[in-house]
């Protein structure tokens, strides 16, 4: 056997994936190089990791259990590499954070200078739909979780980071009735949001669109396809170009909170203590430093 930690971490993503395609593009590598190097770890074996049929990729039971321990080996190396820091005085260790899609605005602020003080951290992110999120973090697949409605039906505990305020926004300054609602898919924060003040609001029967994510959302409206509920920390640069327009409606904003939660009882890492830490010691800065506009708006 001559396989590499290389071609074993290739396979694992492949198998996550189930596509060479997108295992390529999340590994930042072509799709041939990809399939050259599963194929000359396939060649260590006589029993196939993967087979396809019908342009769908498979992968065998002999397959599965290869990628279980190769994920196995793959995490004491990792092991090892924590292990080295933490003997010359380096925090190390794995962050792992799900964030809902519009969290993407947020969360990173609250890590670039957290990142930078501990550099034997490797950080783990996942943007997502809030459904998904709160799937990861019940399933206690991650440290955090950045939501900005509290899940139902789950004890946790919370750190407020900061307010999340949703206008009505379109293309002009002035609203076409004809032009339909825009909204985010089943399971998003913005989604439920939209639909609780339209139905108390305006009635149900509204003509409606529906797209599945809100970059997507926020090209169409500004392409005049219609108007939809967005969060405002996601549109400051169209607003500054006037590509979007908030408008005047009753009872809106909508507001609520970006808040980091975590499983009530959870004993936290010495990684996530310090992140928490450091969140709860540096947010005002954090906030006056990069959101200043926002909170003043």
């Amino acid at each position: 056997m001559n396989y590499t930690i290389h071609q074993l971490q290739i396979f694992l993503k492949v198998v996550q994936t189930k596509s060479i395609t997108k295992a390529s593009e999340e590994l930042f590598m072509t799709q041939p190089a990809v399939s050259i190097q599963l194929k000359n770890l396939q060649d260590q074996f006589d029993i196939p990791l993967t087979q396809v049929i019908g342009r769908q990729l498979y992968i065998t039971d002999f397959g599965k259990e290869i990628a279980i321990i190769a994920e196995r080996v793959i995490q004491e190396l990792e092991n090892i590499n924590y292990k080295t820091q933490a003997f010359q005085g380096i925090l190390t260790g794995k962050l792992s954070i799900s964030a809902a899609s519009t969290g993407k605005y947020v969360i990173p602020y609250f890590l670039s200078g957290f990142l930078e003080e501990h550099t034997g951290i490797d950080l783990v992110l996942d943007v997502t739909n809030k459904s998904r999120v709160v799937e990861s973090l019940k399933n206690n697949e991650i440290d955090f979780a950045l939501v900005s409605v509290v899940p139902e039906k789950l004890s946790i505990e919370e750190e407020l980071l900061i307010e999340n305020k949703l206008y009505l926004v379109g293309n002009q300054a002035v609203r076409d009735e004809k032009k339909p609602l825009i909204y985010r898919e089943e399971g998003s924060a913005t989604r439920a949001a939209m639909e609780k003040y339209f139905d108390q609001e305006q009635g149900k029967s509204r003509k409606r669109m529906e797209l599945t994510s809100n970059e997507a959302v926020k090209q169409a409206v500004i392409a005049g396809l219609g108007y939809s509920i967005m969060p405002l920390i996601g549109i400051q640069n169209e607003l500054k170009n006037k590509e979007l327009f908030i408008l005047k409606t009753k009872d809106l904003p909508i507001k609520t909170d970006w808040r980091l939660i975590w499983l009530k009882g959870k004993k936290l890492s010495p990684v996530s203590q310090t992140f928490l830490d450091f969140i709860r010691e540096e947010k005002k800065n954090i906030l006056e430093r990069n959101f200043n506009w926002y909170l003043n708006y």
